[in-house]
């Protein structure tokens, strides 16, 4: 039986549905919450919905679940709300979970905003979650700096509060706080510390009798829900690493999902985003750590080995930029909305037998030896592939870069990124890019986009042989019929 792609997505929304209310029931349980079964069927589905988006690649009911862990019901509720406003992936907020947001937030100037405090209703739970985010009445938010995970904490609170005590609200909104992500210490004060002081002037505020241990172990709980949310950065494995980095391109490159349309333009933005970020992300604000949780030992090896990752991935994408660049190039002539599947082929993933642009490529008699471990890895990723992703944006390998790279090596790579920088900023011309490139590769490629172009001309001459053989067919063997005249 065949099953077709919006049955798929039906089954995996009704599967993330009853995980969601499972996780609901245990976490509800364990807390103690007198809540009946039908109002955590109401929350598992406003959970799921914006959850199973059209547009959601990463930020997936999976990655909820295993950002919750399976100890702690704070953390497990926290990490289930925690991405459900996505403004910048959904491009709007999902109509069920707007309910909670509309009477404490408005649009002014395309810009969600709080509201006044004459417009803001006496709620001192509201109160108390704009302080767990140093946010105040008719604060402009920024989607880079807390604004999804404000509006994220609100839904949460506001959808629990009738069944959960005030301080499991707190946590869960301080929980939710924690993943604003890749935040720098402020006059040596850490995200965790700031985070830490605020419940502190909580406490203080609203006379809520917490002790300093409990505080601090509201932060600890931040803290590791936080590193989970990011944890794929320090991922033993680099190809895991980049498959989930792809899985982010279509989320923010809505373009990239459709496979075969997409323009060379249009991944190249995607591709020079990602490569800008990677090239300007720390990995020393990537993880947290407060009071001793995560130990020393465990939060040095992921700063370690997400640094490394990093290497490996700006290098990477550093190779594709160069790589579509040329491509963009030489493909500039045909026009700025040329797909990517006409110069380079459709992606074999979805259109089997198709003859593809590395099929024309010649075998190379002396490949560039990496000179060094961090070559030789991102050389067997762009030749072998990343790990699979949940999106089929582009191939998992890199046959047009790899190519590149063996003739040419790392370093040309090197210096053909930079110049691809330039060739996008319109500081230089397509004519000027290709000049400059090894003209062994530049005509290789040429020949082969060609040679691509011509396997299409012989189809289409196959289907125009087939088609005037049975035209030849019906005229001989069938009576004159209206639509063989010439109308």
């Amino acid at each position: 039986m065949t099953v077709t792609l919006l049955e798929k997505t039906a089954m995996d929304s009704k599967e993330a549905y009853l995980q969601c209310l499972e996780k609901l029931i245990w976490a509800s349980n364990r807390l103690q919450a007198e809540v009946e079964p039908t109002q955590l069927a109401r929350i598992a589905d406003l959970i799921v919905q914006p959850m199973t988006g059209v547009w959601r690649f990463f930020h997936t009911p999976e990655h909820i679940f295993e950002v919750g862990g399976n100890e702690d019901p704070i953390e497990v509720l926290a990490a289930l709300f925690h991405d459900i406003v996505y403004v910048q992936v959904d491009r709007s907020i999902n109509f069920n979970v707007s309910y909670y947001i509309t009477p404490y937030t408005k649009e002014v100037n395309k810009q969600l905003q709080i509201r006044d405090a004459s417009e803001l209703p006496k709620d001192a739970i509201f109160e108390m979650i704009m302080t767990v985010f140093g946010f105040v009445p008719g604060e402009v938010l920024n989607p880079f700096a807390g604004q999804n995970e404000f509006l994220s904490a609100l839904v949460a609170v506001k959808s629990l509060e009738k069944f959960l005590q005030l301080k499991q609200l707190i946590e869960i909104a301080a929980c939710i706080e924690a993943t604003i992500p890749f935040r720098a210490a402020e006059w040596g004060i850490t995200a965790s510390q700031r985070l830490h002081d605020r419940l502190q002037a909580i406490n203080t505020l609203f006379d809520l009798s917490l002790t300093d241990e409990a505080i601090k172990e509201t932060v600890k709980k931040s803290v590791r829900i936080a590193n989970r949310d990011v944890i794929s950065f320090a991922h033993q494995s680099p190809a895991h690493f980049l498959a989930n980095t792809w899985n982010l391109l279509p989320e923010t490159n809505h373009n990239l999902s459709c496979c075969s349309f997409y323009t060379v333009r249009e991944f190249r933005f995607a591709l020079l985003k990602m490569e800008g970020f990677m090239n300007y992300l720390n990995p020393e604000v990537i993880f947290r750590q407060f009071e001793g949780c995560p130990d020393d030992r465990t939060y040095q090896q992921w700063e370690n080995t997400a640094k490394k990752n990093l290497e490996i991935g700006r290098l990477y994408l550093g190779c594709k930029l160069a790589a579509i660049a040329l491509l963009e190039s030489l493909a500039s002539g045909l026009g700025a909305d040329v797909s990517l599947a006409t110069v380079m082929g459709e992606n074999p993933n979805l259109v089997s037998e198709s003859f593809r642009l590395e099929s024309f490529f010649p075998t190379i008699e002396k490949p560039y030896q990496p000179k060094t471990a961090l070559e030789a890895e991102v050389l067997n990723l762009l030749e072998n592939g990343r790990a699979k992703s949940s999106s089929n944006t582009d191939l998992e390998n890199s046959p047009l870069a790899t190519f590149m790279v063996k003739i040419v090596g790392f370093d040309e790579m090197r210096y053909q990124c930079d110049r691809a920088k330039e060739l996008f900023r319109e500081n230089i011309s397509a004519d000027d890019f290709i000049g400059d490139f090894n003209p062994i590769v530049s005509e290789i490629v040429v020949d082969s986009i060609i040679k691509l172009f011509d396997s299409r001309t012989g189809t289409i001459e196959r289907y125009y042989t087939l088609t005037s053989e049975l035209k030849s067919k019906f005229q001989t063997n069938l009576p004159a019929r209206p639509f063989l005249s010439n109308d």
